[in-house]
């Protein structure tokens, strides 16, 4: 393919960006350093006061939603990285077509062809 180191720095960039954004609400798991765990964003608070702990509750709850997207998406651009070093980028995993540059433009972690895009796999 051609441009591969086009797409390799996109890539990098990106993840550089997400690592900064899963930082903010997350960290790395201690027991599985591929996982990311969602923190509260305060713990300086009086468990006995119920207002505090419910805001604490929500606040943690947030940070998880954000968490599990921006972690689908760090995922998605290591995947690509692997492929990259594996000589495999570009290529769609559902008819193993070329993927369309178009479609890595616009998304340089995209796993399927435009064809298959409704097909993307988890």
């Amino acid at each position: 393919m051609e441009n591969i180191e086009h797409f390799k720095r996109k890539l990098e960039e990106e993840k550089t960006l997400l690592a900064k954004e899963l930082e903010t609400v997350g960290r790395i798991n201690p027991s599985n350093p591929k996982d990311w765990e969602p923190k509260p964003t305060n713990t300086d608070f009086l468990a006995t006061d119920p207002n505090e702990v419910a805001d604490s509750i929500e606040d943690y709850e947030q940070n998880a939603a954000i968490l599990k997207q921006l972690e689908i998406r760090w995922n998605d651009v290591n995947l690509a990285l692997k492929k990259i070093a594996e000589n495999t980028y570009g290529t769609c995993e559902v008819g193993n077509e070329s993927i369309e540059k178009e479609r890595l433009e616009a998304n340089p972690a995209a796993r399927t062809c435009i064809a298959h895009k409704d097909q993307e796999l988890s």
